[in-house]
């Protein structure tokens, strides 16, 4: 049954002066309460259900009879299309048949750029955005074309967009971009190209791209140095760089991912320098502000004032998970929590607020299953918009990420620790403890046992996506094992409360 009671849903204040932007929330709220009513009244155990056959179909259909006219506009983006599409089934549980597998290697790899990296599309220039999707798809369907990638010629791209402060343009001419930093540093962590010459400085100009808010933006300012140059001495004082633009959703979930894959380097090559800090909590409270309340279902908003939208489940929910990691939730005993909240009344709240987590996992998943949702199939930002591949995928990355717990494991790092077998063609001890690093750290982060939260039933059960790459733990870990040349041992649930 629903958790939200329609009685206690309450508008959003104006302080008696509307404007553009409060009329457009209160048109939302609007809509979101119709909706969820008649869901509510069209469900006679008044429980959601998640229609996966729907998904299926709708995937299906953009997958063999191809996208409808209006992603004419996509062409640049055709690994995107089609890492949605495979991630998409996957997270449903659909597996893929071989004739899939081999049409979608050949694609993919007609899309890599002779000169290194992937594009956007055939006989267009490389990207970061379409090379990250274009890996991640190739994880998924499997090692048939692995060994086809030109890991020289992309560590080789990667070295060619680096720029004196430690950040990276997304393409030659290109902007900088967290973004593009984020895909940069998920393909060098799968396939075994971090090195601490790529590495240099980007934790520095992560750490510049923090607002005031305590989310993140696209970059800070490029011409900021203290000197008026651009030699390393002139970038020394990063913490009085401004950022360059407002906090957002995207930016914060990629600088932040970001930061994590950038540990290992940190753990490795900055013992006898000052490490560089970024404002966790600042970070906490922002992430944990941009849920929304009850009458906008708990979904999650991708800036300050601005409307919820289904895709942020993933890019807002699922940087709280991330967080939640950096701040080792899984490590700590939370009997406590579970007793300072036992003496709640069930009436103070509209939702049941004892959680073990950030943010509000039981109507994060509301959101998704009430408002996320097209009759026709496929997942939306809102109704009454129409469903498309973007928003599919991450409405179910998010739901997947409110319904399991993901977190490091300090049981998994000594298993991954004790089973890696040192590679000979790394003779630099520096080099080879950040690959050691990466990889245990990378794939440390399991399902925590007991703390799965299903709204609706089991039913509506998403298989479990890794909170860093948005692939599943198997994918990762088979891509992972072929490049690093590691056996990975079976993996098993985190035992809740561990130590």
């Amino acid at each position: 049954m629903s958790t939200l009671k329609v009685a206690n849903l309450r508008a959003t204040p104006i302080d008696g002066y509307p404007t553009p932007t409060s009329d457009l929330q209160a048109a939302t709220e609007n809509i979101l309460q119709t909706h969820w009513a008649q869901q509510v009244s069209a469900n006679v155990d008044h429980v959601p259900t998640l229609h996966k056959s729907s998904h299926v179909q709708f995937l299906l259909r953009n997958l063999v009879q191809g996208f409808p006219a209006r992603y004419t506009s996509q062409d640049a983006s055709q690994p995107w299309l089609i890492f949605w599409t495979l991630q998409g089934f996957s997270i449903l549980g659909v597996g893929l048949d071989g004739q899939t597998k081999k049409r979608t290697t050949d694609t993919l790899l007609a899309m890599q750029h002779p000169s290194g990296g992937f594009a956007g599309g055939p006989g267009q220039f490389p990207h970061l955005l379409p090379t990250y999707a274009s890996v991640c798809a190739l994880a998924i369907v499997g090692n048939e074309g692995w060994d086809r990638i030109d890991r020289e010629g992309l560590y080789n791209f990667f070295m060619s967009l680096k720029q004196p402060d430690g950040s990276f343009l997304v393409s030659h001419h290109g902007e900088v971009d967290v973004r593009g930093i984020y895909c940069l540093l998920a393909v060098a962590t799968m396939l075994d190209l971090l090195t601490p010459e790529l590495l240099e400085r980007t934790p520095e100009f992560i750490a510049t791209c923090q607002t005031y808010e305590g989310g993140f933006c696209n970059a800070s300012f490029p011409d900021w140095s203290l000197g008026g140059g651009n030699s390393k001495a002139d970038y020394m004082l990063t913490d009085l760089r401004p950022p360059l633009g407002e906090a957002h959703g995207g930016y914060t979930f990629c600088a932040t991912a970001s930061w994590i894959f950038l540990q290992p380097y940190i753990q490795t090559c900055y013992a006898d320098k000052p490490k560089p800090n970024i404002n966790t909590p600042a970070l906490l409270r922002w992430l944990t502000q941009m849920q929304g309340t009850e009458i906008e279902l708990g979904g999650f908003k991708g800036r300050t004032n601005k409307l919820v939208d289904g895709c942020y489940s993933w890019w807002v929910g699922g940087c709280a998970v991330l967080v939640e990691g950096m701040l080792g939730f899984g490590e700590q005993d939370r009997t406590t929590v579970h007793e300072q909240s036992s003496g709640k009344s069930e009436s103070d709240d509209v939702w049941d607020d004892v959680e073990d987590t950030l943010f509000n996992r039981l109507a994060a998943q509301e959101y998704v299953l009430y408002a996320g949702q097209h009759t026709a199939g496929g997942l939306v930002d809102k109704p009454p918009k129409p469903a498309d591949a973007y928003h599919t995928l991450y409405c179910l990355s998010g739901l997947s990420a409110a319904q399991h717990h993901m977190l490091p494991s300090s049981e998994r790092r000594e298993e991954l620790t004790g089973a890696w077998v040192k590679s000979e063609k790394t003779t630099d001890e520096t080099s080879a403890a950040l690959r050691k690093e990466a990889f245990v750290s990378s794939l440390s982060w399991v399902e925590e046992e007991g703390t799965s939260k299903y709204v609706g039933g089991e039913h509506n059960r998403l298989n479990a996506t890794h909170p860093l790459s948005n692939l599943t733990v198997t994918h990762l870990e088979g891509i992972m094992a072929h490049f690093y040349g590691q056996h990975i041992p079976r993996r098993v649930f985190a035992a809740k409360n561990s130590k």
